[in-house]
């Protein structure tokens, strides 16, 4: 028996505030969903979400992960805000880190969720980076209007997925406003070569990796057939957007803000 089920995040890069629900599915059944409603200025549950503090990060990006509002905070309109800062006294970044206690793991059928992207759970248990498996459903670089999805895999450099880049892709950004993100499992057939994840920006699919592309049973399990969380961060500097410089701006206005993330499974 087929048990599909939907992840779905409403997201922007920018400030925009809008008062909007889930979406409801046809033959789907929301489990979990988390808004981000509440007093400005407080910080999201820990009892749902593990805030990241952490001043060493990878791919030589700069900034540290605090637990302060400055970085992280509830808008007050419903919306959850990540906030990069920079110190004009220590010349230094901060920035927030947030990742679900809540795992994800795709079912038999189809699997649908937007978010910004998902680690494999066994690096929590001392399984390496990309051996873990992540699935990046947006990223994006610089304020440039492409959002990137992309899955890292099996060993790096090299590899299977072509570490450090991964199996990747892009789409234009039409503009700054909230848009849907989701990434479909599809595990309908036994035969893993069948099975694949696909990226979607409002419904539109923008990129695809198949089982038979990977071609590695245990390569593929760890993307399409093991627990995931969900990670939301904003990253300064790195290998990919390079050194920040003068023209790197922070605070509001240079934020992503989060208004839902949730979960669905099939009727």
């Amino acid at each position: 028996m087929f048990s599909p089920w939907i992840l779905t995040v409403f997201t922007c890069l920018f400030a925009i505030a809008a008062a909007v629900t889930p979406p409801a599915y046809s033959g789907y059944t929301r489990v979990w969903q988390q808004g981000f409603e509440g007093q400005a200025n407080t910080f999201p549950s820990t009892n749902t979400w593990n805030i990241i503090e952490r001043v060493k990060n990878y791919n030589n990006e700069v900034q540290a992960y605090i637990k302060s509002t400055s970085v992280l905070r509830k808008s007050g309109k419903n919306t959850l805000q990540l906030i990069p800062q920079f110190s004009s006294k220590t010349k230094k970044w901060t920035s927030a880190r947030i990742e679900s206690t809540y795992t994800l793991t795709p079912k038999l059928g189809k699997i649908t969720r937007p978010a910004f992207w998902l680690l494999g759970d066994t690096i929590r248990n001392g399984v390496e980076w990309p051996a873990c498996g992540e699935v990046d459903i947006m990223e994006n670089v610089n304020g440039q209007k492409i959002g990137y999805g992309a899955v890292h895999c099996d060993k790096a450099p090299g590899g299977i997925c072509n570490e450090p880049n991964g199996i990747a892709s892009n789409v234009q950004l039409p503009d700054s406003k909230y848009h849907v993100w989701r990434v479909q499992f599809d595990r309908r057939s036994s035969n893993l070569r069948s099975q694949s994840i696909t990226w979607y920006l409002d419904g539109t699919v923008f990129h695809r990796v198949t089982g038979a592309q990977v071609n590695n049973a245990t390569v593929w399990k760890s993307l399409c057939h093991s627990p995931m969380f969900v990670i939301f961060n904003v990253a300064v500097g790195g290998d990919w957007p390079g050194v920040p410089n003068s023209s790197t701006k922070d605070g509001i206005g240079n934020h992503m803000e989060v208004e839902y993330v949730a979960h669905y499974v099939s009727n």
